[in-house]
């Protein structure tokens, strides 16, 4: 009984240390843009360091976490800690240059942090339905799915302190003591048990799943957005990328070998809670990044106080979590889904009409911020269990880790995809709204004359700024709102959890429509 603990705990750390680098750059992207010598008014570049890590973590997380199943637990975990660590280094050496040397480089070293990273979740998971019984197995999935939701939480706010202290570099420093510490952790507590039968490995269908997402993420990329919202290539391969995930579709229905077995599921609320956790993954994605630019690009804060803005917005995402799960059980997954993401859309509704007049010289950013943040962080936050409960309402006990991975699977996607095509939105919209602005030039003027031209103009630039957060701010609105009319789909659950219902009789019988 100690041994498993241990292990299963060592388990959820490793997934922890994945989950904070999933959100560690949240806080500290106009740091990093600054130190490699990007113009602030080109972000748009910075763009793949986030997209690539999601991207790897989405592709790795079904495909890798698969593979520990023909390999075993403790060899494919300590296969990715190692390669996690890879990433780590080279995400760390990244240098600016003229040639944009350093966000190639950046950009690779997070795909492979983020591919590492992914499948060490649905490995854990795994191991935790190795050594408990299915009677138990929901609870200790539970924690290891809150380790994910704890990086969640603490990522952003580890990353600005530990920017803060030393330099952005020092946070991918920092994984490579620690990864080694998890190794040594995995192999003394981790059984070393091969399976029995070596299963099958979806390479095919992980392959498409992948290809897809990328053509679409490289589609919405506009390295130009001046010219227009989609890049040249754009239509093309957002096309091509549709037409892949239709292709996977099709694999994952005919296929013997899937990442997902829905045998046996009730298939309209399994994708209906799977698409509530996409569209919150994409409101999740948005606070973190948005909140932060306006706090430094608005309110002139570094990325330690960006972050403790971000804290409101964290601490009630937390507390709002525990009482989700509380509220769930009194009300049932349902009622708490679609109360959960209405109250995310009326907070970004606020979030999307704050004035001008954000920060007091005195006193610092205003009540309002904070109370429009929580209340977000809220609605959010109310979603995160009873999503993953649902999932387990629709699904088969075998099915239990394969669903629980893969609530987390259609976060990361709504992250990638919602910060993908958001952020392409706005860069476009940016440059829409300044175009016609010129900054002044210190000739033929009295110095007094330059700073007042400077002054307007800078003013005209924040007022495009803050034209495009509200902007991004609606749209998130929607996609919540969007969130709480699927939740309506979702199965309900008041009352008894999937633990106590397999010990009732009838439970055995219950239809699986």
């Amino acid at each position: 009984m100690t041994r498993r603990r241990i292990a299963i705990g060592v388990g959820g750390a490793v997934v922890l240390l994945a989950a904070l680098d999933a959100y560690v750059v949240a806080t500290i992207l106009v740091t990093i843009v600054r130190d490699l010598g990007i113009p602030i008014n080109r972000l748009e570049r910075v763009t793949p360091v986030v997209t690539g890590f999601l991207l790897g973590y989405v592709a790795g997380m079904p495909l890798l976490g698969r593979l520990s199943d023909r390999f075993g637990r403790r060899p494919v975990i300590q296969a990715c800690l190692a390669a996690f660590a890879v990433g780590s280094a080279v995400t760390a050496c990244a240098q600016g240059s003229q040639w944009g040397d350093g966000i190639v480089t950046l950009t690779a070293g997070r795909f492979v942090q983020g591919l590492a990273g992914g499948a060490l979740l649905p490995v854990t998971m795994a191991l935790a339905a190795d050594l408990w019984e299915e009677r138990r197995r929901p609870v200790v999935l539970g924690a290891v799915g809150s380790a994910q939701e704890l990086g969640s939480a603490v990522g952003p706010l580890y990353g600005a302190a530990v920017a803060a202290v030393v330099d952005w570099r020092a946070i991918f420093w920092l994984n490579l003591p620690l990864t080694a510490l998890a190794m040594a952790a995995v192999h003394v507590s981790v059984p070393d048990e091969r399976p029995r039968e070596r299963p099958g490995v979806d390479v095919t269908g992980g392959v498409l799943l992948a290809l897809g997402l990328a053509l679409i993420v490289v589609g919405v990329y506009n390295p130009q957005p001046e010219e227009s919202a989609l890049p040249p290539w754009g239509l093309p391969l957002l096309a091509a990328g549709a037409a892949v995930v239709v292709a996977f579709v099709l694999w994952e229905v005919r296929a013997r070998v899937r990442l997902l077995d829905l045998a046996g599921t009730r298939r309209g609320p399994l994708f209906a809670t799977l698409g509530v956790s996409l569209l919150s993954g994409a409101a999740l994605m948005v606070t973190l990044v948005d909140v932060q630019l306006v706090a430094q690009t608005l309110l002139d804060e570094d990325a330690l106080g960006g972050a403790l803005i971000l804290a409101r917005f964290l601490a009630a995402l937390l507390v709002a979590a525990f009482l989700g799960g509380v509220a769930a059980w009194r009300f049932g997954e349902r009622a708490v889904l679609a109360a959960g993401m209405a109250v995310a859309a009326a907070g970004y509704a606020l979030i999307a009409t704050w004035p001008e007049g954000l920060r007091d010289a005195a006193y610092g950013p205003l009540p309002r911020m904070d109370a429009d943040l929580a209340v977000a962080g809220l609605g959010l936050g109310l979603v995160i269990a009873p999503v993953s409960s649902a999932v387990l309402r629709a699904v088969p006990a075998a099915q239990y880790g394969v669903a629980s991975a893969a609530v987390v699977v259609a976060r990361m996607m709504g992250m990638l995809l919602g910060v993908a095509a958001l952020s392409a939105w706005g860069f476009h919209r940016f440059h829409a709204l300044t175009a016609d602005l010129r900054p002044p030039l210190p000739f033929l003027m009295s110095r007094q004359e330059f700073a007042r031209r400077l002054a307007e103009y800078q003013e005209a630039v924040r007022d495009a700024l803050r034209t495009e957060y509200q902007e991004i701010f609606w749209i998130t609105a929607g996609l919540c709102l969007l969130g709480a009319v699927l939740a309506l789909a979702v199965r309900d659950g008041a009352g008894p959890s999937p633990r106590s219902r397999e010990s009732r009789p009838e439970a055995a019988v219950e239809p699986q429509g």
